[in-house]
């Protein structure tokens, strides 16, 4: 016994002394665990290329909390949708909202979010630069799930405000984000696509405050082609790290088609990069100078300098509002994606261009303040969006469009990307919807998508879950 319990104590040593060798950390991996139905027969349209359903800008239209996962939809009928399942389990429970989807337009996603101070959920949705409907539950309906009854008497009323904040009336792309204080923050942008301004609100536990906005539409841009003197900032993500650090990635696009080599490719150009230290208070470039702060005359712009982490002019149809995570030591990571010039260098089919030659890359910040990238050897054969997951061990996932998954190693600098899972027998349309929180919940990979359909003939709606490396 004695024996023993020396060679354990040797081992823990070993284990926690720096410098001593100790099992290398496992590369990544995806094993599919199983796959469930949300609905048999979801809204199926096709607009700007995606669906209302399934566009991967969605923050969040899954997301997991205190051992359930959530979904939020648009059924055939248009009716907006919010399930909840016990995490893992094979049976979803579902609220159907009274508000139906106003237009067909894929742009008006359902985005959930959870401030923690008081336990709700928050949905906002059906929104494209014009009004928003806002739903806010009952305080405590996340925190103690299992002994809450799950009907519509647990979700308020359908509003167009934020409880009375309006904020504007050309509103898009809700991205709910948990502060590290447990409030909630909203991002969205005001204005048109090619005329328009990022901006934050806040939510305490007891009221919303609009922040007002933090990036510019204005200054001129000049390519070798032509200027352009408006514009609107896509941003890739906005997330918090573990130190509260908040991360934006994001493309510029131009108003003017002038700065293109050809009018049928895409206006977007550069990879740019901002953080904040203050809750989106102010923001910084990558050097940490200030940029611009939040509800004051002095915002973001295509003007400043140190934006840029990645240039690319706007001839090679990149991709706006891809995807970004925060590794576990704070440091960036995003994909994007464009159309290489080994394939020429003027996209004249924004569309047709991408799903011929599209590249999914990687950029990240690495731990010497050296920003990488890294290209993902696999054709998009799609137009749209790949989205980034990081594991407990900082391996990369690229969850590409048709539900396929590429992984990379963090032991090999992110170079070693390959295809581990094709897609097969998800028949998914192209964009999925990342669970992000469940990932550091129970180390599960899930994604919701939609099975290809045509026209306007409703499809079912999944949720798929891959177990990662132990």
């Amino acid at each position: 016994m004695r024996r023993r319990a020396v060679l354990t104590t040797a081992i823990l040593a070993a284990v926690a002394t720096p410098g001593i060798a100790r099992a290398a950390d496992p590369g990544p991996s995806v094993t599919k665990k199983s796959t469930t139905q949300l609905d048999a027969q979801a809204v199926y349209f096709v607009s700007y290329d995606g669906l209302v359903n399934n566009n991967s800008f969605q923050k969040n239209g899954l997301l997991t909390y205190k051992g359930y996962q959530y979904a939020a939809w648009y059924t055939s009928t248009k009716y907006a949708v919010v399930a909840r399942r016990v995490l893992g389990g094979s049976t979803w429970s579902t609220i159907t909202l009274s508000h139906q989807l106003k237009s067909d337009d894929s742009h008006n996603v359902v985005s959930m979010g959870v401030s923690r101070v008081d336990g709700r959920l928050h949905l906002n949705m059906d929104s494209h630069s014009d009004g928003f409907f806002y739903v806010k539950s009952v305080a405590g309906l996340l925190d103690n799930p299992a002994s809450t009854t799950w009907t519509s008497a647990v979700l308020g009323a359908v509003q167009t405000s934020l409880d009375g904040v309006a904020l504007t009336s050309q509103f898009t792309y809700p991205q709910f984000i948990a502060t590290p204080e447990g409030g909630l923050q909203l991002s969205y942008r005001v204005g048109i696509s090619g005329n328009g301004r990022n901006a934050l609100a806040e939510y305490d536990g007891s009221k919303w405050t609009a922040l007002g906005e933090w990036s510019s539409s204005t200054g001129t841009y000049t390519s070798t082609h032509g200027s352009s003197t408006a514009r609107n900032m896509y941003l890739h993500g906005i997330d918090y790290d573990a130190a509260g650090r908040l991360h934006s990635f994001f493309t510029w696009r131009e108003q003017s088609a002038a700065v293109m080599c050809n009018s049928g490719g895409i206006t977007n150009h550069d990879t740019g990069y901002v953080y904040s230290t203050d809750r989106g208070r102010s923001w910084r470039n990558d050097a940490g100078a200030v940029v611009g702060t939040t509800g004051s005359s002095d915002t973001v712009a295509v003007t400043d300098a140190g934006l840029v982490v990645d240039s690319l002019n706007p001839d090679h149809s990149l991709m706006n509002q891809e995807s970004q995570a925060t590794d576990s030591t704070g440091l960036p990571h995003a994909i994007i994606s464009y159309v290489p010039g080994r394939f020429g260098q003027c996209t004249t089919n924004y569309v047709t261009d991408r799903t011929a030659n599209g590249r999914a890359f990687h950029v990240r910040k690495n731990s010497a303040g050296t920003w990488q990238k890294t290209e993902i050897p696999i054709a998009l054969n799609s137009s749209q969006r790949t989205k980034l997951v990081l594991d407990k061990y900082d391996n990369a996932y690229a969850v590409l469009p048709y539900g396929r998954v590429a992984g990379a190693s963090k032991s090999s600098g992110y170079t070693d990307w390959a295809l581990l899972y094709d897609g097969s027998g998800l028949n998914a349309f192209g964009e999925v919807v990342v669970d992000e929180l469940r990932v550091k919940a129970d180390n599960v990979l899930s994604f919701m998508y939609q099975e290809k359909s045509s026209g306007t003939t409703p499809s079912a709606l999944h949720v798929v879950d891959f177990a990662l490396p132990a």
